[in-house]
């Protein structure tokens, strides 16, 4: 038991490194692990880590309630120790790894981030939505000379609500693909 308190501390560290190195790092462009060792299929080291805590809650668990059996305590230990063993290893290699080359979506931003930048682009739109409207209305109000740099103002205006529009739309695209393929 003594053992796996310690265990335990091995896994809290793991935590709090797995989680520096994702906000670091980012997603990987595929899984980093092996589908037998983590179901998680994580391309993120936060939910490897997370799977790694259930196996040793499993192992406390079923010998708190006195059915862990030989064989199934040997598997579970077995799995827990190759799961923290494959994590420290992957984390041992984050300078070889900024040296690889990157894969075009390995580049990629985490989901959170493409939510936070249509936020940003849906409060942008909104913005230049009552730009362009004010620009119509002094169009509207002027006369001569006037009246060519209000237009020309407004037609800069449409342009940039046009390409925000279509960097919103993008924005969108990236974030349903990336919610279909995960």
């Amino acid at each position: 038991m003594k053992d796996l308190s310690r265990l335990n501390s091995i896994i809290e560290e793991l935590k709090s490194t797995a989680a520096l190195i994702d906000r670091t790092r980012g997603e990987h462009y595929r899984p980093l692990f092996d589908d037998t060792l983590f179901h998680c299929h994580g391309k993120l080291l936060t939910p490897c880590v997370i799977e790694t805590e259930s196996t040793l809650n499993a192992i406390l668990r079923e010998q708190k309630a006195g059915k862990l059996t030989q064989p199934r305590a040997e598997y579970l230990t077995e799995r827990l120790l190759a799961q923290i063993g494959a994590i420290q290893r992957e984390m041992s290699t984050q300078a070889i790894r900024k040296k690889e080359p990157k894969h075009y979506r390995d580049t990629r931003k985490p989901i959170s981030d493409l939510y936070q930048d249509l936020a940003q682009h849906q409060d942008w739109e909104r913005r230049l939505m009552l730009l362009v409207q004010d620009k119509q209305m002094a169009v509207e109000g002027t006369f001569g000379a006037d009246k060519t740099s209000a237009q020309q103002a407004l037609l800069a205006a449409e342009q940039r609500l046009k390409r925000c529009q279509e960097a919103k739309t993008k924005i969108e695209k990236q974030i349903t693909f990336r919610e279909k393929n995960q």
